[in-house]
């Protein structure tokens, strides 16, 4: 099994002045190896019975590597004797960094989904490094020790689990200060196993997210999303419009930005804390939790723009819409059903299910009747069975249903027609 336990260190001037010297070359040489990997994928990306039209050619060079960038850190030391001080297994790690953010890039990761194309890092953006390898006891007492910068004093909140043996370091800087994350490995512990428990009527829950509810239960318990950033917008925005006022590049204006970036964290942190609080809530109710497999990137997306005859741009209700993703980026709905809750459900050996979403809000949670509604309405009243309560409370009972074989399908009526009709599978 693995872990990683978090803590604060407290440096020395002399130790904050050298980290922060590394983080700016290891900067600079991430940059200037992914230029690298650039200007080989501009040249030589062209099928090769084609010539490309864009750019000049160029005579066929070697595709930059992992091993070859790699290499390239020894004639690096030599010709820039200040990269020598920093340790060997943190300049590697900055070379994978490169390779891998470049091959997410080309090819995508293990499920073939590309990432975006990297950026070059500008001053204060990278804030990390990494020692593969660390010592089994370099933490003595209140202090960890890490090659070439000594023994760092560090807040042991929580010791680490008897038979645990630290293999890796990441040391990064936050806003409120510098951190190392230890990864802690027993091969004598099993990982997690996965849990088959089988659903039931009695030990599972349907649970509806969304913004007028973060969350709404099929047991008809709601609770409310505290909005920690709509909290801090008013402060956030005059310390803003105070940091504008100051010049750039004045120690005036940094400061300003840290206080700035500390109430960000601040907020990350109340929002992630609320989370496991709610998913522990969840927990201890059921064992099986349904939830809606959400796309919410494609619910916090841009809205199309719209063109007349003319081709002037008409309003497409971009304004409304730009509130209503800063609310779900408040809420922050995707780490709490991608992250939080299944991470929780796995180490208290119980089981997070997504079901398809599609006809939850549409249809009678209690006699199974379609009941069509706009996102307008936040108020279910079924016209068959009289049933009546909160949209959302409606969509977390049906979302169990779904979960536990009640099946939503499309079935056609004359002519063009159409309605939702639910059928019980077998």
């Amino acid at each position: 099994m693995n872990l990683a336990y978090q803590y604060k260190l407290l440096p020395t001037y002399e130790q904050r002045c050298r980290m922060d010297r590394w983080l700016d070359m290891l900067r600079c040489q991430y940059n200037y190896l992914l230029a690298d990997h650039f200007d080989w994928w501009e040249m030589n990306r062209c099928p090769v019975n084609a010539c490309p039209l864009v750019v000049s050619i160029a005579e066929p060079r070697e595709k930059p590597e992992y091993y070859g960038q790699k290499r390239s850190l020894v004639p690096l030391k030599q010709e820039r004797s200040w990269y020598a001080d920093i340790h060997a297994d943190v300049l590697q790690d900055m070379v994978k960094r490169v390779d891998l953010a470049f091959a997410r890039f080309v090819k995508g990761d293990k499920n073939g989904k590309r990432s975006g194309k990297p950026r070059f890092k500008g001053k204060n953006r990278y804030r990390t490094f990494a020692y593969q390898r660390v010592k089994p006891d370099c933490i003595q007492e209140n202090k960890v020790t890490l090659p070439k910068l000594g023994e760092i004093k560090f807040i042991q909140h929580r010791p680490v689990p008897f038979g645990f043996i630290i293999k890796r370091a990441l040391v990064s800087k936050k806003a409120d200060g510098w951190y190392v994350t230890l990864t802690l490995e027993d091969k004598s512990v099993p990982d997690l196993p996965i849990v088959e428990i089988q659903p039931t009527e009695a030990n599972s829950i349907g649970v509806d997210a969304g913004l007028e509810y973060f969350i709404a239960c099929s047991d008809g318990s709601t609770k409310q999303s505290p909005k920690f950033y709509r909290q801090a917008e008013e402060k956030l925005a005059r310390l803003q419009a105070k940091r504008e006022a100051r010049a750039k590049g004045s120690k005036a204006r940094r400061k300003m930005n840290e206080r700035i970036a500390k109430i960000h964290q601040r907020i990350a942190r109340q929002r992630r804390q609320w989370h496991f609080e709610v998913a522990g809530e969840l927990l201890d109710k059921a064992d099986v939790v349904f939830v809606e497999d959400l796309k919410v990137s494609n619910m916090a997306r841009r809205n199309k723009p719209k063109q007349g005859e003319d081709g002037t741009f008409l309003p497409n209700g971009q304004s409304a819409k730009s509130g209503l993703n800063k609310s779900f980026a408040d809420a922050g709905i995707a780490g709490f059903l991608n992250e939080i809750l299944p991470y929780k459900a796995a180490k208290a050996g119980k089981r997070v299910v997504k079901v398809n979403p599609a006809g939850t809000s549409q249809h009678c949670a209690i006699c199974l009747n379609r009941v069509p509604k706009e996102l307008s309405d936040r108020w279910h009243n079924c016209p068959h069975c009289g049933a009546s309560m909160p949209r959302d409370v409606n969509s977390g009972v049906l979302i169990k249903k779904v979960g536990l074989g009640v099946c939503l399908t499309i079935k056609r009526e004359s002519g063009s027609t159409r309605r939702r009709s639910p059928r019980r599978t077998a």
